[in-house]
């Protein structure tokens, strides 16, 4: 998949002032959730003033996703208030809710400011991307393990697991990713696309203290819920460092929290999520 194709999935078309339909690549065979989050989002900024930019979201995964299948997304416009704005956003297939989602959007004022330092990383030309990863391994992944299909959006993870033999280690992960394309002046598509890449790498977070990874049969792995703030305006085709831990799991859920930096160490956008990470029996 190229830049523009993602970002053409990511569009939804607008059939009624508040609903809008919304299409997925044929991979993976469940909706990413990355994706619908994104389209939700993007669905809400099309019925916001466009000086009014999403500073918060909100949002539950409820079903599985079938990428063969449209998706309708309903936007309920709860609040118009004079600095911001909430809409409560459901998607749907087959009638039925996948996913529901509310976003803040606020209208920008000057006011006090102040941000944690970014943590040290090594520049992102000295980390290997995911394509080099994928193609340099190919040979050592099952026919069933597929590639991320986020290609279109250079990864380059710092503490990379092995897969198929993920050895314990602490709950910490950086990667840097940006856009491989330029893009438009537009801050709500760098949003969207920043929602997009949010839900990668956090559930993983979750598992590192452990010795399993999703990719593993035995392992049954989910987002449940997402947060995710927007704090300074950024270019999402330039570095972008995610740096991720997990305070705590328990009771097959993981909880992580993530925090976006640009290259030049300003905090751009926070996110948090639980997700569930359940061991099959092998009998």
């Amino acid at each position: 998949m190229d830049v523009k194709k993602l970002i053409n999935y990511l569009q939804v078309e607008q059939i009624d002032k508040y609903v809008f339909l919304g299409h997925s690549p044929a991979r993976p065979s469940r909706i990413f959730g990355g994706q619908v989050l994104a389209q939700c989002l993007n669905a809400a900024s099309r019925t916001v003033s466009e000086d009014r930019l999403a500073h918060s979201l909100h949002a539950y995964f409820l079903r599985p996703g079938n990428p063969k299948k449209q998706i309708l997304f309903e936007v309920d416009p709860i609040r118009d208030g004079g600095s911001f704005t909430t809409r409560r956003i459901i998607a749907k297939q087959d009638g039925v809710p996948i996913f529901n989602m509310s976003a803040s959007f606020h209208q920008f004022e000057e006011g006090y400011s102040h941000q944690m330092d970014m943590p040290k990383a090594p520049a992102p030309e000295d980390v290997e991307t995911d394509e080099e990863y994928w193609a340099k391994n190919a040979h050592r992944f099952p026919e069933a393990m597929r590639p991320p299909n986020h290609f279109p959006i250079e990864r380059r993870n710092v503490h990379r697991r092995d897969y198929l033999d993920p050895k314990p280690s602490p709950p910490h992960q950086q990667f840097w990713f940006r856009v491989t394309q330029e893009l438009p002046d537009d801050p709500r598509l760098h949003q969207v696309l920043l929602a997009y890449i949010s839900d990668y790498g956090l559930l993983g977070t979750a598992m590192y203290p452990h010795p399993y990874s999703p990719a593993m049969p035995e392992v049954q792995c989910a987002s449940l819920d997402h947060g995710l703030w927007f704090h300074r305006p950024f270019r999402a085709d330039e570095y972008i460092l995610v740096d991720m831990d997990s305070p705590s799991a328990n009771g097959n859920r993981g909880f992580s929290r993530g925090s976006f930096y640009s290259r030049d160490g300003v905090l751009i956008a926070s996110s948090v999520q639980e997700s569930l990470a359940r061991i099959r029996s092998k009998n």
